[in-house]
């Protein structure tokens, strides 16, 4: 298994940047309301929403390097 280099994950970083600004871009009231919908969640299920993100993207990026 190879490592991941820096300039992967630099990129990885501003792909996440150009796709949460075109959201801004194309549908900024319904990125509003998510917000707000964050803000009013509770702690436990930002969390288990965050750990399902990490383990997803992880799943993502060991299907592609293999």
């Amino acid at each position: 298994m190879g490592s991941i280099a820096f300039g992967d994950f630099l990129i990885g970083i501003g792909i996440l940047f150009v796709l949460e600004g075109l959201l801004f871009l194309a549908i900024p009231g319904w990125m509003r309301r998510a917000m707000k919908s964050a803000l009013a969640a509770p702690d436990n299920i930002l969390r288990i929403a965050g750990i399902g993100s990490a383990i997803g993207g992880l799943i993502l990026i060991w299907f592609v390097r293999r």
